[in-house]
């Protein structure tokens, strides 16, 4: 049996396993590269470009596309929107988008954004609730069965997972409760407030603090960040008057 005909073999075994088991943690670092490589290639994306990043959900690690993923596979099987309609309401925004691609295949797909997300900047929130439903429509049309980045953030379960790309090594395993997007998002959000006001704060290492203490250090951050802003303002409000 020569080289190739060996490492035919081991990668088919490698894709069984996956297919059968769904969780990548089963597979050895260099195992993991492989699949990873082996899927950018199954769709004609650029595995250079990093389309894919990890995340645990329900125990398992598995892929979810990026925006690099979406951006490609649009551009790849030419799929154009062709409606977009936007609904909202008192707490959302809810945007449906129309579209087909290439052959002429067309679908359907929503995206939903809270109003309280991003801040409360309504305008930021009008624009990720389409662009999610506009990379869900590019999923769905080229019959891939992954999440996008904009969705992770908002299945509660869902855990970034840091893993090396060049190497599979799973770096956050000693991390029993890592910090999802949302809270990540929003402790980034708070530390800007802070410097702004200049108010000096941690810098937690996300890979390895856990979810409750970032909760705790936002606790103590907050109030802090809020009577500086407070402040600021009223000396705003002196000078004007």
């Amino acid at each position: 049996m020569n080289d190739l005909t060996v490492s035919n073999t081991v990668d088919a075994a490698i894709m069984e396993s996956v297919l059968l088991g769904g969780d990548l943690s089963k597979l050895t670092p260099e195992q993991r590269v492989s699949y990873y490589r082996h899927v950018c290639e199954s769709v004609g994306l650029n595995p250079l470009t990093k389309p894919f990043d990890y995340m645990t959900l329900n125990g398992k690690l598995t892929l979810y596309a990026k925006k690099d993923a979406t951006d490609q596979l649009r551009n790849i099987n030419g799929v154009s929107i062709d409606d977009v309609d936007i609904v909202e309401n008192d707490t959302q925004f809810l945007v449906k988008v129309k579209g087909h691609d290439k052959t002429g295949r067309t679908d359907v797909e929503i995206g939903v954004v809270a109003k309280k997300d991003m801040q409360g900047n309504l305008g930021n929130v009008q624009m990720k609730a389409v662009t999610k439903a506009k990379r869900r429509l590019t999923l769905s049309l080229c019959g891939l069965g992954w999440l996008d980045e904009t969705e992770v953030e908002t299945i509660r379960d869902a855990r970034l997972a840091n893993v090396k790309p060049e190497t599979g090594e799973i770096i956050d395993a000693e991390n029993p409760n890592p910090v999802n997007n949302t809270l990540w998002n929003h402790w980034v959000s708070l530390c800007n407030r802070a410097d702004k006001v200049n108010i000096k704060h941690a810098n937690p290492d996300r890979v390895k603090v856990t979810e409750e203490d970032l909760i705790a250090a936002g606790k103590e951050l907050r109030p802090l960040v809020e009577d500086a802003e407070r402040q600021a303002a009223a000396e705003t409000g002196s000078q004007d008057s």
